[in-house]
């Protein structure tokens, strides 16, 4: 992974708040970023050993160092397909409540350093199953960076609640 910063002009006055920093993650053509300082781990392609009577969204478990690992399909979670989660290519391993989670994507990207002042809150138009799971949004030069808050895309109680 590298690290990309991403700069104010010079005549402008926001380089004053922090960057903050983001591994990036394409999820069937969609760019998410999830905050590094939750980043474990990042994995290729990993045997899942499924587990019964667990939610759709939960793709099986894996064996990461001697740890139990629960395998997360982020495709499912976010409505984007309803494909099985073996086909992901790559996970992020993240820790939530002192279990450790692995979150299956397609890729993982760069590290990006975006300016703080630049965060948006998410747009009333954001798909409401990303709108649930996400803090807010950048917009880069081609693209949208929807940032996943690792907290509610693993609230799993709140889920079966809606």
């Amino acid at each position: 992974m590298s690290v990309s910063t991403a700069t104010p002009s010079k005549g402008d006055k926001r380089g004053a708040e922090p960057a903050r920093d983001y591994v990036t993650a394409t999820i069937a053509g969609q760019l998410f970023g999830i905050p590094v300082l939750t980043v474990q781990d990042v994995l290729g392609e990993q045997r899942l050993t499924r587990i019964p009577l667990a939610p759709p969204e939960v793709a099986g478990a894996l064996n990461l160092r001697g740890r139990i690992v629960t395998a997360i399909d982020l495709k499912r979670r976010l409505g984007l397909s309803n494909e099985s989660a073996a086909k992901a290519g790559m996970s992020i391993v993240v820790e939530h409540q002192g279990e450790l989670y692995s979150l299956l994507i397609d890729m993982v990207g760069e590290v990006l350093s975006l300016p703080a002042d630049r965060y948006e809150p998410n747009p009333p138009t954001l798909d409401p199953r990303w709108r649930e799971v996400s803090g807010g949004i950048y917009r880069l030069e081609n693209q949208l960076l929807v940032i996943l808050e690792v907290d509610r895309v693993l609230d799993f109680a709140r889920l079966q609640a809606a």
